[in-house]
């Protein structure tokens, strides 16, 4: 059984408050915390700011952002030395702290969504409530035996191992995709769209059901529609079916993206007949290396530029055939296309061990406890 007692963690943690005074380190060692629970590069320009207050973060240090602790703004250094702003807060585990808890399972335990509730009830404050080291302190914690840290800890390794590898080939895949986009950008023809689009305006006239309405997002994803489909007429509904593009022509209020997406499924689709579906030449423009190119930041840039309208600002059909694309041989198009899949794919993998790794955190402290020792 879970033992009811607690333990006040300020009596096993210790404030780090050392600063950069002398300047030893440069802006190079400056990070930040977002809320994944990860050390990220400063978003700012961080030119000619005054380095002396920046706060130094060793191994073994937390770090947290009083002011968004609820959102999950806290990190356990491991990489090595490093600088963080004065307004965070970093503590480590005190002599007593180390006999009884191992940093990474505090880590677990400050990562949960339980966690982040009772900061936002504790929180105080007007417009920025902040989390200070005096609440952290204050608060009351379960301490499991190390025994049963080590093994919830081993679990937590073993995943966070898993995503490593898979994040590292996928920045492998993606510079190769990067590379090869470069190289035909270069040097291959470019051509203009309209030449290899067909334009379809096929309705629903097989009698297919709500089940097949489907939304999509400016994510360029489909999703479930959002729509009250109740009582909705679907004769009038474009059909998208396999290896078919759809896009929205409004533009406006979208994320300064354009929402276009590849329907690469098996399933038929539904979408309101205010959307474009279209289809390329298969043979001579692959639907997987075009939507590649649409997925570009610089292809959105482009689709609002050409966007027109007052109230409401659209890329029309018309606009998207005058687009110009590189266009290589078919088979490098392809083959191109089939890295990216395998990029997409496995970022589709490390997206789900990502929120494993998130649902698991709970799981993990719960059954550490469950093997409770008293300190």
């Amino acid at each position: 059984m879970e033992s009811s007692k607690r333990y006040r963690l300020g009596d096993y943690i210790t404030r780090v408050t050392a600063n950069n005074r002398k300047e030893e380190y440069g802006s190079e060692y400056i990070v930040g915390v977002n809320s994944d629970g990860k050390f990220t590069s400063p978003k700012g320009n961080v030119n000619g700011v005054n380095l002396k207050p920046y706060k130094i973060v060793n191994d073994g240090d937390f770090v947290y952002n009083p002011s968004r602790l609820d959102l999950g703004s806290i990190a356990y250094r491991t990489e090595g030395l490093c600088i963080v702003s004065h307004l965070y807060i970093v503590f480590h585990l005190n002599e007593k702290g180390k006999k009884a808890i191992r940093p990474e399972y505090l880590y677990l335990y400050l990562r949960r969504k339980e966690f982040y509730r009772e900061v936002t009830f504790r929180n105080f404050g007007s417009q920025r409530p902040e989390f200070s080291y005096n609440d952290l302190k204050e608060l009351t914690i379960p301490i499991p035996s190390m025994e049963a840290q080590k093994k919830a800890v081993a679990i937590y390794r073993g995943m966070k191992e898993n995503l490593a590898a898979y994040e590292s080939n996928l920045e492998d895949l993606k510079l190769t995709c990067d590379g090869f986009l470069e190289d035909i950008r270069q040097h291959a023809p470019r051509e203009k769209l309209g030449s290899y689009l067909h334009q379809s305006d096929r309705r629903n006239g097989e009698g297919l059901d709500v089940s097949h309405v489907i939304g999509l997002s400016n994510e360029k994803k489909f999703i479930p529609t959002k729509a009250n489909m109740k009582g909705v007429d679907l004769d009038n509904y474009k059909l998208v079916e396999h290896n078919q593009f759809v896009y929205v022509p409004v533009t406006s209020r979208n994320g300064h993206k354009i929402t276009i997406v590849l329907n690469d499924s098996e399933e038929r689709y539904l979408v309101s007949s205010a959307y474009e579906v279209f289809s390329t030449d298969e043979d001579s423009l692959s639907p997987a290396y075009l939507m590649m190119f649409f997925n570009r930041p610089e292809f959105d840039r482009y689709a609002r530029f050409h966007s027109w309208g007052s109230a409401r600002e659209t890329f029309d059909w018309a606009e998207l055939c005058q687009v110009e694309i590189p266009l290589p041989g078919i088979k490098v198009q392809r083959a191109i296309a089939d890295i990216y899949r395998c990029y997409i794919e496995r970022r589709r993998i490390a997206e789900e061990l990502r929120q494993e790794i998130r649902a698991i955190c709970p799981l993990l402290v719960r059954g550490a406890q469950d093997e409770w020792s008293e300190v």
